[in-house]
């Protein structure tokens, strides 16, 4: 589902087929590259206004400069650590002042670092806690107001980004496998919660994935560990996962593509 803009001669259902997302407010969460880059950019091509979040400043001007250029929506770059809450609160005012009300947040920030459990650093573990965990949950808690207001009236969305982690067994990843669990388990107790308000909660689950999640392992091993497994196989691309978060967040309404598992096809 790769969205496109309409020549200014296109009938009305026209635009609208082109631009499924015009109208929503969306924040997507580590947006400076990978997954999270590609997201923003499918949104922003629906015609969604989308506020770029993420700590590389540099990165969000660039891409922000690139989705003005390509999409109909508004465009709103916003440098923050998530794992600092006065800074995310920070952030929250200047998404409402510059955009309004969020109907849509994809929680994609992340961080993927391996390393036997008796030998890794247990800083990683604590990013991983901090990213993984807690800022996925004071992104959903900051803007949960806004997704519950917008759901009286229209769509709300909150997506998740897990991992085929959360489920499957991989030797030297079981503390980033444990928060993507703890990601899969809280999207479901959410959807009982939220659902019932009209907020529809996904949680998208890619396997093997070519992006720079990863490159910043300390542990050198692994690093080519996990450099051997994108080469064993076509993996998937960053623009699979946005294709898919499209695909979730423009179903009809009463719809909610609650848990969607995307891995290569040779993984099995």
């Amino acid at each position: 589902m790769t969205f496109s803009s309409a020549p200014a001669s296109a009938v009305s259902t026209n635009s609208a087929s082109a631009h499924p997302l015009a109208g929503r407010v969306a924040v997507v969460t580590g947006a400076t590259s990978g997954i999270g880059a590609a997201v923003a950019r499918q949104l922003a091509l629906g015609g969604a206004d989308v506020a770029l979040m993420g700590r590389r400043e540099h990165r969000l001007a660039e891409l922000a400069d690139e989705l003005r250029s390509a999409g109909s929506g508004q465009i709103l770059p916003v440098a923050v650590d998530l794992a600092d809450p006065q800074a995310l609160s920070r952030a929250v005012a200047s998404v409402h002042s510059g955009l309004g009300t969020v109907d849509l947040v994809v929680a994609n920030a992340g961080a993927m670092l391996g390393a036997p459990f008796e030998t890794a650093d247990t800083a990683e573990w604590d990013r991983m806690l901090d990213v993984n965990l807690r800022g996925l949950l004071h992104t959903g808690r900051a803007f949960v107001d806004d997704l519950l207001a917008a759901a009286e009236n229209g769509p709300a969305d909150l997506v998740h980004i897990g991992s085929i982690g959360g489920h499957s067994l991989y030797p030297n990843w079981s503390v980033y496998c444990a928060t993507k669990a703890a990601v899969a388990h809280l999207t479901r107790n959410l959807r009982v919660e939220l659902g019932p308000r009209n907020v529809r909660v996904h949680n998208i689950e890619p396997g093997v994935t070519a992006t720079e999640l990863g490159d910043d392992m300390l542990n050198s091993d692994m690093r080519t560990a996990l450099a051997g497994m994108r080469t064993a196989m076509r993996p998937l691309s960053a623009e699979d996962i946005a294709e898919s978060v499209a695909f979730a967040v423009t179903a009809p309404a009463n719809v909610n593509i609650a848990e969607m598992i995307v891995v290569p096809v040779q993984l099995g």
